[in-house]
């Protein structure tokens, strides 16, 4: 565990005040547009969906942490350093002032650490209401110049695939061992993930990926985070002033590109048992992971069809009210891993993931999003993603998984897959 200031900064445990200003900020121009260009990937941050959300860049204190107690330990930082900030808001809305942005492995055993980031500039945007935050450890903090507009990023170039740890071969062996361990009764479902490999002549710019992301996937959340950068159509939990939301994902078919075809596989998405069996799972495990927290909660009986560009899910909207003071980490914690991405029984459908895939999935499929420092925050899973190696930028593994159950066809789960990792695959294109 460690808690580290921006270079030349002293730190934070020697007793130095966190600076914050918000100020509002009239400018239409999009989001992604501000984030600057020449930062290391690691420094540029993003949670947008729609145009709306919070970019960040530069570096005020980051927090890394490993290990089962990686969101106790993450929480109690960030509830010290909000203890400790000085703060002057002018805009007072949710993702003013103080703010963080974190991701967090999917397995306590991985090799990844935990992340949270207190970037030294902000700028969100809610309901056309714009504004611009500074964070500093100086306290003679002054306001910056409105931020501008960059320049484009460029795409990435020569990007070859090859496999990673796990071949589409291997997938389909660990789905038919799976759905042997379905059939003995060891687990109702189990989540296995698959990765590819993507290397270009020269640094991949995040920036590029996260226009083409939003482009194409306005029904996404795209996020960056220390160089974890995707589009994720799953909001594990939101909580906002006391309202706590959760958008669950379970069920895919893959679209053909024929709307009328389309249509008709929407309709036997939403008949097929066995993808409301996965998604049945996934509801009652968020809805359970919440109750404690919540003084009431809408259900809705029947899931609906999300409609993206590459594929379609069962989606279930879960809304509740919040009876106490735990924070949108506190909420993200207690619901990860979910059925969606781990299974049910969810401890044995994750030792099974460990048994079965045979890769370290680093912080894919584990949380990703933002806090403030009253605790509200929006926190997705990390799918549809890539990590952006930390020693070669020129190369990011791109991650996709499938809800394995009784019925799964291993051949149909690496088409799957493979339609899952679509929208990685075009962000790094060129064209």
């Amino acid at each position: 565990m460690s808690t580290l200031p921006a270079p030349g900064a002293p730190s934070p445990a020697a007793g130095p005040t966190v600076v914050v200003r918000t100020v509002p900020l009239g400018s239409e121009d999009p989001l992604l547009a501000y984030l600057p260009s020449g930062r290391p990937h690691d420094e540029l941050l993003s949670w947008v969906r729609r145009g709306e959300g919070l970019v960040g860049w530069g570096t005020a204190l980051t927090f890394e942490s490993r290990g089962q107690d990686r969101f106790a330990e993450a929480e109690a930082w960030w509830r010290e350093v909000s203890h400790r900030a000085v703060v002057r808001d002018d805009v007072q809305r949710p993702g003013t002032g103080l703010v963080c942005f974190g991701s967090f492995p999917f397995a306590s055993d991985s090799a990844e650490s935990a992340r949270l980031v207190v970037p030294s500039t902000i700028v969100g945007r809610r309901d056309g209401q714009g504004w611009l935050t500074t964070i500093s450890l100086d306290p003679q903090l002054t306001l910056l110049e409105n931020p501008s507009v960059a320049s484009d990023p460029e795409p990435p170039r020569d990007v070859a695939f090859a496999d990673g740890d796990v071949s589409p071969a291997d997938y389909a062996h660990a789905v038919a061992e799976a759905v042997k361990r379905i059939g003995a009764g060891e687990v109702d479902k189990v989540v296995l993930a698959r990765d590819l490999v993507a290397t270009a002549s020269a640094p991949i710019d995040p920036r590029w990926l996260l226009r083409r992301l939003a482009d194409r996937y306005e029904n996404t959340w795209v996020f960056s985070v220390a160089g974890l950068v995707g589009a994720t159509p799953e909001l594990l939990v939101r909580r906002d002033q006391g309202l706590i939301t959760s958008r669950v994902l379970a069920g895919t078919i893959r679209r053909t590109g024929d709307d009328a075809k389309d249509l008709a596989l929407a309709a036997s998405l939403a008949r097929s048992s066995k993808d409301l069996e996965e998604h049945e799972y996934a509801v009652r495990s968020v809805a359970e992971a919440l109750a404690p927290h919540c003084s009431s909660m809408n259900v809705p009986e029947a899931p609906f069809v999300l409609h993206l560009p590459n594929v379609m899910h069962l989606a279930t909207d879960v809304a509740a009210v919040s009876v106490d003071d735990a924070s949108s980490l506190t909420l993200a914690a207690s619901l990860h891993p979910s059925a969606a991405v781990g299974g049910t029984p969810t401890a044995r459908a994750v030792e099974l993931i460990g048994e079965l895939e045979h890769m370290d999935r680093g912080r894919y499929a584990g949380p990703v999003g933002w806090m403030d420092a009253h605790g509200d925050g929006a926190w997705g899973i990390a799918l549809r993603s890539g990590a952006l190696d930390a020693e070669d930028p020129s190369q990011i593994t791109l991650y996709a998984g499938c809800g394995i159950v009784a019925g799964s066809d291993p051949e149909s789960e690496v088409a799957e897959s493979d339609a899952k990792l679509i929208p990685m695959r075009d962000a790094l294109a060129s064209d």
